[in-house]
């Protein structure tokens, strides 16, 4: 499903323009966006929580050049759905 197809629901479940609704949308990412980049983190009740992880330091291997790098520290963002979310997809999703 694309960004488009979201759009697409949205119009058909509430009636609004497709402006409208694509504005929600950017606007519902940009949010999460801005929140997570000034370390913040989103939670959304019965969907998940986007939250931002801090990765240490650590020693990795340039397979090129043979040699050992180090990885500085970062922070990454990240989604862990609400465990009413994961029993949905469990019971609803068919494996192919």
């Amino acid at each position: 499903m694309t960004k488009a197809d979201i759009v697409t629901n949205i119009v058909e479940e509430t009636g609004l323009e497709r402006v409208e609704a694509l504005k929600a949308v950017e606007a519902f990412m940009t949010t999460i966006k801005s929140s997570l980049s000034q370390g913040q983190n989103v939670y959304l009740r019965g969907f998940g929580s986007f939250v931002v992880k801090e990765r240490a330091e650590k020693t990795g291997r340039n397979i090129s050049k043979n040699t050992a790098i180090i990885i500085p520290a970062h922070n990454i963002p990240s989604f862990k759905p609400a465990k009413t979310f994961v029993e949905d997809v469990k019971s609803n999703v068919k494996v192919k």
